[in-house]
Order: structure tokens, then C-alpha cells, then sequence
């Protein structure tokens, strides 16, 4: 049997009554839309390209995170990493051509990455910079960049190392035309405020790195600071600094289990930890709101994930996250 019209006609202005009050004045408003009203396109695959080596302890947290934030998000993720600036060019063209929604990429390069970057932003693909090239990251149309501004870096541990009462400081660059690299030693040199030096080694050669670092140390009997750029390298300079018998005090910037067990036995004085797993995790993040609601973060300012400091105070604290592959 069908409803009297009556009924009907109660039924629909007790509806309407309802929505009236709802949308009325003092009615509670969504300020933001729900997913139907979004138009962007979802954010499926990201494209991770580093100036990493394979197998490097820092970046492997680095691809951590990234891989964390897609699982987390449901978003493919691919990691790449070179650290020639020509193979790392030829990867984000690689990943322009496989048609990725979006591209994360260090410019420890500039100059060379540039176009393939610029070739990337040209093909519609959002893009995300982090850990170096943070002044370049505007001008290749990167939609923001995640770090650690390293000359800043670099003056935060020169003073820490200069109130620690040293006053010849050793800074080793462990990469040949590595932007960052360079910028931590001047801010070093700048935030240490006496006699400073920097030392060239290659890291793909971490004996001749020990043995320059030797030298230099057995040449100048006055330096009594070390700070290496690379966790790698770190554990090169503790040894040459207990092969010269120099009585320099090491720090270092990054962590890895080695750097761990050193400030945990007082043979390495601190850490400086720009904590990368969050310069993989947060750019997924970043092109995932850009992609799906046209957000942005930093307001054209780089997003920071350091310094921190890591030293005997609250190493036990971190030992963990580092076996973790989190910090």
C-alpha cells in the first residue's frame, strides 16, 4: 500500500525544516572540503633520486622514510641513487619518461641537474628538493625544499666546538664539488672564530682518507679539532687521530652505528644529526597535499630538519632509532 500524500507532504517539510536549521545562521560549517569536492589528480608514484652512494648508511635512512610515507599513504615509491651528477641527470629523465605524478631529488650539483629538473617541472611532474640545493630549488620550480641549510649547520658546530676550548680547527670534505659539503666548512670556519683548515679527501678511498688526515695532524701538532662532514669519514678520522697520537677532539656530522659506538667511548666529542629520515618521509607527504589539494609548505622557505646535536647526553637515547633505521 502507498504512503497517504499527506504523509508524504509531513515527511518532506520536516526534511526541509531540518536542513534549513542546519544551514542556517549558527549553523556548524565544514571550513574544509571532503574528498568528493577535491578535482586534483590522486598522487600514485614518486620518484626518490639521491646523490648517494649505494649501501650508504645516510641515505639508507633517507630511502627509509621515503618508503615508510608511501606505504603509510598508499603511494608507490622508487629510490634511485648516483653519485655521478651525469647518472643522476639520466635518472630523473628515466623517471620523467616512465611518467611519475611526482620527483624527489638532492641537487648536491646544481648546475647539473638543473635541466633534467627543469625538463621534469615542464612535463607537469610536481617536484620536491632536499638535503642539498637549497638555493636552486626556487629557481627549478621545486615546489619546496626539505634540509638542513648547511652553512648554518656548519656555524652551529664550529661554536659548539669553539666553546668546547679548542682553537685550530680541521674541517675534512670528503666530495669533490658536493655545494653542501662546502658550505659546512665555511660556516664552520665562521662559527669557530680562530685558525681553521680544510682538508680534501675522497671518499671512495677511505684509506688514503685516513692517511691525509694522518698527515695533516702529525704536520700540525696544533690542531686539536676535527670535524669530518660524513659519518663515513668519521671513523677514518678517530683512527688517524689515535695512529698520529694527536690529542684533537673529533666530531662529526650524521650518525651511523659507528658514530654511535665512538661518542659512546668519548672518541668522537658530538654528532650533528640533520635527521634524514624526515627528508625522505615529509616530501612524499608534501606532493600528496600539493597533487590532492593544491597545498603548499614553507611559504617559499626551505622546510628544516636541523641541526640537532647528538652527544653523550642523550646518545642511548638515539642508539636505538639509529639500529632502527630511523634516525
Amino acid at each position: 500500500m502507498s504512503p497517504r500524500p499527506h504523509l508524504l507532504l509531513s515527511t518532506l517539510l520536516a526534511v526541509l525544516a531540518f536542513v534549513a536549521a542546519c544551514s542556517g545562521p549558527g549553523a556548524d560549517v565544514a571550513e574544509t572540503p571532503g574528498p568528493a569536492t577535491i578535482t586534483s589528480a590522486p598522487l600514485r608514484s614518486v620518484a626518490v633520486v639521491t646523490h648517494g652512494s649505494a649501501g650508504d648508511a645516510f641515505w639508507n635512512v633517507v630511502k627509509n622514510g621515503a618508503e615508510a610515507a608511501g606505504k603509510d599513504l598508499g603511494i608507490r615509491v622508487d629510490y634511485y641513487s648516483s653519485g655521478d651528477p651525469g647518472q643522476q641527470a639520466e635518472l630523473i629523465d628515466n623517471a620523467i619518461a616512465q611518467g611519475v605524478d611526482g620527483l624527489v631529488v638532492s641537487m648536491a650539483n646544481p648546475s647539473a641537474l638543473r635541466p633534467a629538473v627543469e625538463r621534469a617541472v615542464a612535463a607537469g611532474i610536481a617536484v620536491v628538493t632536499i638535503n642539498s640545493g637549497e638555493a636552486d630549488s626556487k629557481a627549478v620550480g621545486a615546489i619546496g625544499h626539505i634540509g638542513q641549510s648547511e652553512r648554518q649547520a656548519g656555524v652551529a658546530a664550529g661554536r659548539r666546538l669553539r666553546d668546547a676550548g679548542k682553537s685550530k680547527l680541521l674541517c675534512v670534505i670528503h666530495e669533490a664539488g658536493n655545494i653542501g659539503a662546502n658550505d659546512r666548512c665555511a660556516g664552520a670556519t665562521e662559527g669557530f672564530g680562530a685558525a681553521a683548515a680544510t682538508l680534501q679527501v675522497d671518499i671512495a678511498n677511505p684509506a688514503d682518507a685516513q692517511s691525509r688526515i694522518k698527515g695533516a695532524l702529525e704536520a700540525d701538532p696544533a690542531i686539536d679539532a676535527v670535524l669530518t662532514l660524513n659519518s663515513q669519514i668519521a671513523a677514518r678520522a678517530t683512527a688517524a687521530v689515535r695512529e698520529s697520537r694527536s690529542a684533537a677532539a673529533v666530531a662529526t656530522f650524521d650518525l651511523n652505528s659507528d658514530v654511535v659506538a665512538a661518542i659512546r667511548s668519548g672518541a668522537l666529542l658530538f654528532a650533528v644529526d640533520q635527521q634524514q629520515y624526515e627528508q625522505g618521509y615529509l616530501p612524499v607527504v608534501m606532493l600528496r597535499l600539493y597533487r590532492r589539494n593544491h597545498n603548499t609548505v614553507g611559504g617559499g622557505l626551505p622546510v628544516q630538519t636541523g641541526p640537532a646535536f647528538v652527544d653523550g647526553s642523550d646518545i642511548d637515547t638515539v642508539a636505538g632509532l639509529v639500529s632502527a633505521g630511523t634516525r
